[in-house]
């Protein structure tokens, strides 16, 4: 099965990673898209580190970020600066979606 993780927010991060490792330990994919106040997350070493995680796929909304100046700099070259498409592919390749 794949999970998928809509994150809009900055204020459950624990949560996130309780959520991946839970999948992750199921034997279950994640792939996680990130925008508006989610984009925040991406300067946390916790959340940064998800995207090196095998099983686990990331991107974020440039626009959001670019809008919140979230700073992307420097991020894992695993996480994919992306748009809107990114979030339809992952609704349209998960089996379940869980917003935070």
């Amino acid at each position: 099965m794949k999970l998928g993780i809509f994150v809009n927010t900055n204020r459950h991060l624990g949560h996130v990673v309780g959520f991946v490792k839970a999948a992750l330990a199921k034997g279950h994919e994640v792939i996680m898209f990130n925008m508006d106040d989610g984009t925040k997350l991406l300067g946390t070493p916790e959340f940064g580190e998800l995207c090196r995680t095998e099983g686990v796929t990331m991107s974020f909304c440039d626009h959001s970020a670019k809008g919140l100046s979230v700073t992307t700099e420097g991020l894992p070259k695993e996480i994919v600066c992306g748009s809107q498409y990114n979030n339809a592919i992952m609704n349209h390749d998960a089996d379940r979606v869980i917003i935070l």
